[in-house]
């Protein structure tokens, strides 16, 4: 493959606040980017994009095709990162900090959002249980490992309760619906769109989120550190496609926000409801990496990773304040 160079330079030097500084390098090498996705609201932003084609557009000029690759969530993204298959992918914060815990040379190069009030402890309609102090003695069912473990564990301790004061079931995402409404547990912790769409049928009601305990819930965009270091230019371009898709949402068009919707298995007035939950921005702020340091210090306590570790060396923000 031949290499290509660009011999723009950029008139501001974008001086990174953190472990890595955003390149000012505009050079290139790939013909290809390949892009992992996943139907989670906290990426719509990247999915009116792809339906617009923007990156495609901004990416011909150079001779750079794109290859989208569809997951189901996080954990099959970060195989596929690791295997080279991906270079660039929108993942949550556990995938994010799992990945480096691995061994998997990713670097953070933008946020999707932060999204504190996606993240839900739901109950039956017809529960008494109206706060996390009413958990005690419950069975509260989650995704063992998950963002909305770290939920439950934020809201236990607000109330002055630990795990230990409930029975904790590990279920599957897509168990939520029949655990609560065959009253197998009496609350469950899930994100959304989930969270939405039960609500809407009546399965379910939110006694809290993440904002009563203080979860940020940060999402971001990762890519393969060695494809940011050879393909500068590309990873920004992908990076601004996403903040033009965050200034669209303002008044998106409706043909583009139904096909979102699609993606999403929602309908447009459930994908307006469920993305008004996220804070969508790309600039990468302290709080965020204070965000998924709390992440990794959770996931030590539960022991799914061995050791903590700090994960500013792994920001290389493509776009900054």
């Amino acid at each position: 493959m031949k290499k290509k160079l660009l011999s723009i330079v950029l008139s501001l030097a974008l001086a990174g606040s953190f472990g890595c500084a955003a390149s000012a390098d505009d050079s290139y090498s790939a013909d290809t980017v390949n892009i992992a996705i996943q139907p989670s609201a906290a990426f719509v932003p990247l999915y009116y994009a792809k339906e617009m084609g923007w990156i495609e557009e901004a990416l011909s000029e150079y001779g750079v095709e794109v290859v989208w690759n569809e997951f189901e969530s996080g954990p099959p993204m970060n195989e596929s990162l690791a295997s080279g298959s991906s270079d660039i992918g929108v993942v949550g914060d556990v995938p994010i900090v799992s990945a480096i815990a691995a061994g998997q040379e990713n670097q953070l190069i933008a946020l999707t959002c932060d999204a504190p009030l996606s993240y839900n402890l739901l109950v039956s309609p017809d529960s008494d249980i109206a706060s996390a102090a009413d958990l005690k003695g419950k069975k509260v069912a989650t995704v063992v490992g998950s963002t909305a473990h770290n939920l439950i564990d934020k809201l236990l301790k607000s109330a002055d309760l630990t795990m230990a004061d409930i029975e904790l079931i590990n279920i599957s995402a897509g168990d939520v619906e029949t655990v609560l409404v065959n009253q197998e547990v009496d609350a469950a912790a899930i994100w959304e769109p989930t969270v939405t769409r039960l609500v809407d049928k009546g399965s379910a009601k939110i006694v809290a989120t993440g904002e009563d305990c203080g979860l940020l819930g940060v999402n971001g965009m990762v890519a393969r550190k060695a494809f940011v270091e050879e393909n500068p230019l590309i990873s920004r371009i992908v990076a601004e496609q996403f903040q033009k898709g965050i200034e669209a949402l303002e008044e998106p068009d409706e043909e583009i926000w139904a096909k979102v919707a699609q993606d999403l298995t929602l309908d447009e007035e459930q994908l307006t409801a469920v993305s008004s939950k996220f804070d969508y921005k790309v600039e990468v702020a302290q709080e965020d990496i204070d965000g998924l340091n709390d992440t990794i210090e959770f996931l030590v306590s539960i022991g799914v990773l061995t050791e903590s570790f700090d994960f500013t060396p792994y920001v290389n923000a493509m776009i900054e304040e």
